[in-house]
């Protein structure tokens, strides 16, 4: 074996291994997993599309308290997960008008709540307050 074939095997091999100690040791400082069975791991791209989709279509037709049902029927997941989009606080923020949204989704039995606030200029899209 060529000198350059083994060292690009011995570099291979020590990113592989750099790899894994890093995945292990990212999980480990995570820490997430109290998320383990909320309707979150259950979620494909398709749910968190629809999800995404029915969240705009609160914030821009509903009123403060009023909510929306939202489901994953058709996303093509075996895992039915549904729940609740309820705007609130509405406010306006400089250009922006800016609206607390809590997401409620249930899934095999178990009840997860996110509630960030989003904002959006005059004549532009609903984005993610930063804090």
């Amino acid at each position: 074996m060529s000198y350059p074939t083994r060292a690009l095997q011995r570099i291979s091999v020590q990113l592989i291994a750099s790899c894994v100690v890093l995945a292990s040791g990212a999980a480990q400082a995570a820490n997430l997993g109290f998320l383990n069975n909320t309707p979150i791991t259950y979620m494909q791209q398709r749910d968190l599309q629809a999800l995404n989709n029915a969240a705009h279509s609160a914030l821009d037709t509903k009123q403060d308290g009023e909510s929306l049902d939202w489901n994953n029927e058709g996303a093509g997941n075996p895992v039915a997960i549904k729940g609740l989009i309820t705007p609130s606080d509405t406010n306006k923020n400089g250009d922006r008008n800016c609206r607390k949204l809590t997401m409620v989704a249930y899934a095999k039995g178990q009840t997860q709540t996110w509630a960030p606030t989003v904002c959006k200029p005059d004549g532009g899209k609903w984005a993610l307050l930063k804090q």
